[in-house]
C-alpha cells in the first residue's frame, strides 16, 4: 500500500515539475538570448541527471559500482530510446543541419569515452578528472554560443511577465518536483521488484534506469507539446553528456569503480542506439517523426526483452 502511495505522489510531482522547469527554462532562454536547444542540454540536463547523479554516488558508496554503472548506462540507452521515442510519436522534432553539426559530436564522442574507459571494468580516479575537464569544456562551449537565439515564439502559461527571478524559482521548483518524483516512483518500484526477488543488476539497468529518466521523460514531452522541440532534443544529448560526464566522473573521483558485471553488450548497444539515432535524424530529413519513434522505442522494448531473459 505504502509502495502504491508513493507511486501516485511521485506521478504527481512529476507532472507538475515538468510544467514548472519548461515554462521557466522557456523565458531564461529568452532573457539570456541563448536557444532553448543550449537551456535543454544545460540547464535542464543538469537538473534532469540529478537524480542519476545521486543514484550513482550512494550505490559508489555502498560498495554497488554494478548499480551506479548500470545506471548510468541504462538510463542513456532510455533517454534515446524511450523518451525520444515517445515525445517522437506525440510531435515530430525538428533538429536544424547546422546544430546536428553542432551537437551530435560531443554526444558521439561521451559515449565512445565510456566505451573505452568502461571496456576493462574499471574507472579510476584519474580517468573521473579526465570526464569532468571534459565536462567543464562542454558547458564552455555551450553557453559561448548565443546566435541561435530566436525571437517570435509564442509565450506560455504560468504568470508569463514575471521577473528574471520568479523564472529561477519556477526552475528551482520544477527540478526539486522531478527530482522527488523520479526518487519515490525509483522507491516504490525497487521495492516491489526486491520482493519479487530481481537481480541488483537488473534493477539497475531496467527499473532504477528509468526511474531516473522520468524527469527527461516528462521535461521532453511537455517541451515537444509546446512546440519546443529543440529543448526536448537538447534535453536528451545533455543528459547523456551530463550522465557519462558529470555522474561516472564525480562518481569515480570519490570512489574508484570495479566492475564486476559483463557489462559489455550494454555498452556496444548504447553506442548503437546512438548511432541509430543519427541514421533515423538524416533518414527523416532532420525529423524525428513517428517513424522514427517507433522504431526506437522498438530497440528499446527489444533491448529490455533481452536483458529479462538473459540472452545479452
Amino acid at each position: 500500500m505504502l509502495d502504491s502511495l508513493k507511486i501516485l505522489l511521485g506521478l504527481i510531482l512529476l507532472y507538475y515539475g515538468g510544467d514548472f522547469l519548461v515554462t521557466g527554462s522557456v523565458r531564461l532562454s529568452r532573457f539570456f538570448k541563448l536557444s532553448t536547444f543550449v537551456i535543454g542540454a544545460t540547464v535542464i540536463a543538469f537538473g534532469t541527471s540529478a537524480p542519476e547523479l545521486a543514484v550513482a554516488i550512494l550505490a559508489a558508496l555502498d560498495a554497488a559500482p554494478e548499480l551506479a554503472m548500470g545506471n548510468v548506462i541504462g538510463s542513456n540507452i532510455a533517454n534515446i530510446g524511450l523518451v525520444l521515442g515517445l515525445t517522437a510519436l506525440i510531435a515530430p522534432i525538428v533538429i536544424t543541419p547546422k546544430r546536428l553539426k553542432r551537437e551530435y559530436p560531443p554526444l558521439f564522442l561521451a559515449t565512445l569515452i565510456i566505451l573505452l574507459l568502461a571496456w576493462d571494468l574499471n574507472i579510476h580516479r584519474s580517468e573521473g578528472i579526465i570526464m569532468l575537464v571534459l565536462l567543464a569544456l562542454y558547458l564552455w562551449r555551450s553557453f559561448s554560443q548565443k546566435e541561435d537565439f530566436t525571437t517570435g515564439q509564442e509565450e506560455v502559461g504560468l504568470s508569463p511577465h514575471k521577473g528574471i527571478i520568479y523564472q529561477f524559482v519556477l526552475v528551482l521548483a520544477g527540478l526539486v518536483g522531478l527530482v522527488s518524483g523520479a526518487k519515490l516512483l525509483v522507491s516504490g518500484g525497487v521495492s516491489i521488484a526486491r520482493m519479487i526477488g530481481i537481480s541488483e543488476w537488473f534493477i539497475g539497468i531496467t527499473i532504477v534506469a528509468i526511474g531516473t529518466s522520468l524527469p527527461e521523460i516528462v521535461a521532453s514531452i511537455m517541451a515537444a507539446r509546446r512546440g519546443q522541440g529543440e529543448m526536448a532534443v537538447g534535453n536528451i544529448f545533455g543528459s547523456n553528456i551530463f550522465n557519462i560526464l558529470m555522474v561516472l566522473g564525480i562518481t569515480s573521483v570519490i570512489h574508484p569503480l570495479n566492475i564486476q558485471e559483463p557489462i559489455h553488450p550494454d555498452l556496444n548497444i548504447l553506442v548503437g542506439i546512438t548511432v541509430l539515432l543519427l541514421v533515423l535524424i538524416l533518414l527523416g530529413k532532420y525529423f524525428l517523426k513517428k517513424i522514427s519513434g517507433i522504431a526506437l522505442l522498438s530497440t528499446y522494448c527489444l533491448y529490455i526483452i533481452l536483458k529479462g531473459i538473459d540472452l545479452i
